[in-house]
């Protein structure tokens, strides 16, 4: 095994781990963005609780996130690491999703994901945003456009004819997005969650 293999992990755990969400709220509003709305420090969190400068910059900084962990993985490694480059992937998720600066209180992994997957897969990762935007325009509904792009993960990577560990990923991320907007969708089952330009 190459020496080098035991630091992606850390790496894109650390990667992910950058409180974006947290530091845009602080900086710009002098707020804790988990205090507020649904509680998450991504992007659509700020968008609602921030504005929209803060939250574009959250977004961009949250997608290079996840595709920094994967380029910094294949530079030590080598593309054909499929292995590391996925457990480095989703080591980024599960810092955004649980960050150690933050209590393990952080965002819902949907633009780290993205950043992860382009860094992975482009195709794959430009055709879930496709699906997010389409279900972004119809239903207005952010929560919902993100689980149906995540659930689309597996069939996608499986229909771009991804490697077996890449299979595994896109079944794995899709389970952590979606778990992590089950608030999201209790409160779809009320008819209370709010669509895209509301207010928590």
């Amino acid at each position: 095994m190459n020496p080098l293999a035991i630091l992606v992990v850390p790496l894109g755990y650390l990667l992910g781990s950058f409180p974006s969400g947290y530091l845009a709220g602080q900086w710009c509003a002098g707020v804790d963005i988990r205090q507020l709305g649904s509680g998450s420090t991504g992007a659509t969190n700020v968008l609602r609780q921030v504005g929209k400068g803060p939250a574009l910059v959250v977004f961009l900084v949250d997608v290079f996130k996840g595709s920094a962990a994967v380029i910094v993985a294949r530079g030590l490694l080598g593309a054909g690491a499929y292995g590391w480059l996925v457990a480095a992937g989703l080591a980024a998720l599960a810092g955004h999703i649980w960050p150690i600066w933050l209590g393990g209180k952080g965002g819902k992994a949907v633009a780290t994901g993205f950043g992860m997957l382009l860094g992975l897969v482009p195709a794959v990762g430009l055709a879930c945003l496709g699906v997010f935007l389409t279900s972004l325009a119809l239903s207005r509904i952010v929560s919902i456009s993100s689980v149906l792009a995540a659930a689309s993960l597996p069939l996608l990577m499986a229909g771009a004819g991804a490697p077996g560990a890449y299979l595994g990923l896109g079944v794995v991320a899709a389970v952590m997005v979606i778990w992590r907007h089950r608030s999201n969708l209790a409160r779809l089952l009320k008819g209370e969650e709010p669509r895209l330009g509301q207010k928590d």
